[in-house]
């Protein structure tokens, strides 16, 4: 009987075990262990878009970007204006040159017009900026101890003062010495046949869409360079650029006949030493673009103060005095470089 009880027990195990691997309905459950990741799962990083290394804004292709930049020396007298191309540059420099006028340094790239000018000559200060952009220089005229500083700093030198003529021609619409323009589309091909790189590596100025934060809203600066030029930008909110004013007038391109425009004006404070005077009297500087200085950044209807630096390769960088880097926007760009004691305006 005891016997009996105990394969009964065993039976009734035996069902319950089958049952519980049959399920209800008597067929056997079928299952699968949990997938074995062998590698995190990765999503490819969207691929960074070209963008132009001078304004930040969208570009076509690789070779375009590594297209050489034109560094061109352009007269800024009332004789000259309205200048030819200003609107066009990605960057421009404005320094002060003998007798308190200005005169401008334009690096183009993204956009060049077939025509750009008045051309006129060079300054001791080209000697940073060019090679800053790795640029192809043109100008026109230039004191012995400019052409001797141009020569030593191993510019790539495409002036009248090298010999070069090709890529110039006068206009019968000025008069002398304010006529002197550069053919853009003969460049390229004189460089090529002096045996200089047109295709090169352009370090990027530093673009976002938005920098750091600023209460300081300004709608307008004003820039005494000297008694003979005060610039003034005004901010237009509409279309989110500066725009110029040269000595109370507006200042327009001889290309679009609209109104100088920027969509960053930065105010930099350099070390101008006088060393020298030229054949009527007037003084020339050395002006100081290497090294580091004190900084305005104006963008999006904003002042950004801080500090630039710059090498001699390399292009002006800013920063906050908490050490946040100040981007500038998307955009062309005019440095306004001043003497350490000027005092700028600002409304």
């Amino acid at each position: 009987m005891a016997c009996s009880r105990g394969v009964m027990v065993a039976v009734v195990a035996l069902c319950v075990a089958s049952l519980t691997l049959a399920g209800c309905g008597g067929k056997p459950e079928v299952t699968s262990p949990w997938p074995v990741a062998n590698a995190e799962r990765t999503v490819p990083k969207p691929t960074e878009p070209l963008r132009w290394p001078l304004t930040g804004l969208p570009a076509p292709d690789q070779a375009a970007i590594t297209k050489r930049p034109f560094s061109i020396k352009i007269e800024n007298s009332p004789q000259a204006r309205p200048q030819s191309g200003l609107n066009s540059a990605d960057v421009v420099y404005e320094t002060v040159t003998e007798g308190g006028i200005t005169r401008f340094n334009c690096i183009f790239q993204s956009t060049v017009p077939q025509l750009v000018g008045p051309v006129r000559s060079a300054r001791l200060s080209d000697t940073w900026i060019v090679p800053q952009y790795n640029a192809l220089f043109f100008y026109s005229g230039a004191s012995n101890s400019v052409n001797s500083a141009v020569k030593s700093a191993k510019l790539p030198n495409l002036s009248q003062d090298a010999g070069v003529a090709a890529p110039y021609t006068r206009s019968s619409q000025r008069s002398a010495p304010h006529n002197l323009y550069l053919d853009s589309k003969k460049a390229y091909a004189e460089a090529m046949k002096r045996g200089m790189p047109v295709s090169v590596k352009v370090l990027r100025l530093q673009h976002a869409p938005k920098s750091a934060e600023s209460s300081n809203a300004v709608s307008s600066v004003t820039i005494p360079f000297s008694t003979a030029n005060t610039a003034e930008w005004t901010y237009d909110s509409s279309r989110k650029v500066y725009l110029r004013k040269n000595n109370g007038k507006v200042h327009s391109d001889g290309v679009t006949s609209k109104q100088v425009a920027a969509k960053n004006v930065v105010v930099m404070w350099v070390k101008y030493t006088r060393v020298g005077r030229d054949k009527v009297g007037s003084t020339t500087y050395r002006v100081e673009l290497g090294g580091s200085g004190r900084a305005s950044v104006f963008r999006d209807g904003k002042r950004y103060d801080g500090t630039w630096t710059a090498t001699r390769t390399s292009p002006p960088r800013f920063k906050a005095s908490n050490g946040e880097t100040i981007r500038l926007a998307p955009g062309n760009t005019w440095f306004q470089v001043v003497s350490l004691n000027t005092n700028i305006s600002m409304r």
